[in-house]
């Protein structure tokens, strides 16, 4: 099993949930975030003055899902967040080691 978390533009959220969920993928969560990386941020202007914005608002997605599916999770998300220009986002892929479902106490693939 493994956990994705893929940092992203906020506007490409519903792309990327409805490109998981096409492969198969039927649990995400969705956090907003703010970071940078090469992106450095940018100037804005607010009521005349000029602003220094270091920190861009994101989104971050997290999805927990078994081996056989990682592949197209990872190409999913990627062609769902493409625009193109820089600050698209990172993939990142984690080894999750164990997983439970409160309800019902399944373990490991049967809880994701």
């Amino acid at each position: 099993m493994k956990i994705i978390t893929a940092i992203i533009k906020p506007f490409k959220l519903d792309e990327a949930r409805e490109a998981l969920t096409e492969i198969g993928v039927h649990g995400m969560t969705a956090t907003e975030v703010k970071g940078y990386g090469r992106q450095k941020g940018h100037a804005e202007i607010y009521r005349g003055a000029e602003y220094i914005v270091s920190f861009l608002p994101k989104v971050k997605i997290e999805v927990a899902l078994p081996d056989e599916l990682l592949d197209r999770a990872i190409e999913a998300i990627r062609r769902a967040a493409y625009t193109g220009h820089i600050g698209d986002g990172k993939i990142f892929i984690l080894p999750l080691e164990g997983a439970m479902r409160i309800r019902t106490g399944e373990t490991d693939s049967d809880a994701l």
